[in-house]
């Protein structure tokens, strides 16, 4: 079981922090796509956002021109926020078939939901997983976001303050204010009820 403890941040200026980033980290960013869909059950979710829910997602990552590594991940999680922090109680596989998991979510009686496209860069920086991506949907781009994640193995009260404390230095030390912070999920960004 993985907690995940992460913060994102609306990002204006993604050249320049992707320059930031690389100074700090270890090694060379990984660039990446995802693409995300999230199976909910027929009509029960107005506008289609999942609370919990499974999502399929086709990932590519390569390096400095390298072949890309290609896999389809199942996750499905609990998803909550504190102050600012979100915390994913997740559960993640993998497929050898996209096509044939869906099919059985169909059957299952799920129906495709809120769609996302990412694509970016990653880094690990200590204990931190770093990424700058740019964040779309079918019909609409959300811009870019800097995403910083811990790994726990609990989401007990000190855990959490000590990765929140954490997360918020990495984005003081990346120049990235604390009012960029972007509380909601994405799912909710994307919904056709959620207006600008």
């Amino acid at each position: 079981m993985a907690i995940e403890i992460e913060v994102k941040a609306h990002v204006k200026d993604p050249q320049a922090l992707k320059n930031r980033i690389s100074l700090l980290a270890a090694s060379a960013p990984f660039s990446f796509e995802k693409d995300d869909c999230y199976w909910i059950t027929a009509g029960s979710v107005p506008g289609g956002i999942p609370k919990s829910g499974v999502r399929v997602r086709r990932e590519k990552h390569w390096q400095d021109g390298a072949e890309k590594d290609e896999k389809i991940l199942v996750t499905y999680k609990s998803k909550e926020i504190r102050d600012g922090i979100e915390i994913n109680d997740e559960r993640e596989f993998a497929v050898s078939s996209g096509d044939t998991f869906t099919e059985l979510l169909k059957r299952l009686g799920l129906e495709p939901g809120i769609q996302k496209h990412k694509q970016g860069w990653s880094w690990i920086y200590g204990n931190v997983h770093a990424e700058l991506c740019e964040v779309s949907g079918p019909d609409r781009n959300l811009g870019w976001f800097a995403e910083l994640e811990i790994l726990a193995d609990d989401a007990g009260t000190e855990t959490v303050a000590a990765a929140r404390k954490q997360l918020l230095e990495l984005l003081e030390k990346l120049s990235i204010p604390k009012d960029s912070i972007e509380e909601r999920y994405y799912s909710e960004l994307l919904s056709p009820l959620w207006t600008p």
